[in-house]
């Protein structure tokens, strides 16, 4: 019997992509993992969150709230992961939850000096995340969805800086070396990001760019993709193996 993972769900998708359901199922389904392999808990909702034993790591969605806002359920989630951390527990948060982890650990986040980012962008991989368990052997840069106002201004002390793009010096981190964050999203297809860009379309349009074009140019992701299953292999190796997994 495996052990499954836990979801936080942290919010909803845009309504007019609720049809497809939510996260925490685009997230299973992007990851690999069975419908028993997963436990949903709704923290945005007021779900209590569980004890941490017989989970094998832990992932958190995204979400149209922002960690600044300091929301009672989500400090309530940043205290809880913040202890997950540092007792050793595998962490993988992704967009909201990748803020979330930064927050927790210590970090800071706040407004994206470089505004708003959507759409297909380009993940730069700096050298040293040649050595890390879930980008080692991924090009040095490939495409990834990306939709988000906020982002990580400074990492937790102690956190290693894993990847960029031109409007966010911090698309992924790993703190120690069992919690990562990603400010991109693995989970989503191209059609969950166009259907992302039809629902900003106006404020695309206000903030002077093309939604049609950012539409145009949305493509498949599955180096994002390889990095969210990399995790799932990499906790399932640490909870049952006490080594680390390889891709």
């Amino acid at each position: 019997m495996k052990h499954p993972f836990l979801i936080l769900e942290t919010g909803q998708p845009v309504a007019s992509m609720r049809r497809h359901r939510g996260f925490p199922h685009w997230i299973r389904v992007a990851a690999g993992l069975e419908a028993d392999e997963a436990v949903v808990v709704n923290v945005e909702a007021g779900e209590a969150l569980p004890t941490r034993e017989g989970f094998a790591g832990t992932i958190i969605t995204g979400s149209a709230a922002m960690v600044t806002e300091r929301r009672d359920w989500s400090e309530r989630s940043a205290h809880w992961l913040r202890e997950a951390a540092q007792d050793g527990m595998p962490l993988f948060g992704i967009c909201y939850g990748h803020q979330l982890l930064a927050h927790a650990l210590g970090g800071e986040v706040g407004d994206n000096p470089a505004g708003r980012e959507m759409g297909t962008i380009h993940v730069e991989l700096h050298p040293h995340a040649g050595e890390d368990p879930l980008f080692a052997g991924l090009p040095a840069q490939f495409p990834a969805q990306a939709t988000h106002l906020q982002t990580v201004l400074r990492v937790p002390e102690g956190a290693t800086v894993l990847a960029r793009s031109n409007q966010d010096d911090v698309h992924a981190f790993r703190w120690g070396d069992r919690t990562w964050g990603v400010q991109f999203h693995p989970e989503f297809s191209a059609t969950h990001m166009r259907g992302y860009v039809q629902a900003r379309r106006e404020a695309l349009a206000r903030e002077g760019r093309c939604p049609h074009g950012v539409a145009r140019d949305v493509s498949a992701t599955p180096q994002a993709r390889r990095v969210l299953r990399r995790f799932v292999r990499h906790a399932r190796g640490l909870t049952h193996h006490g080594a680390r997994s390889h891709d």
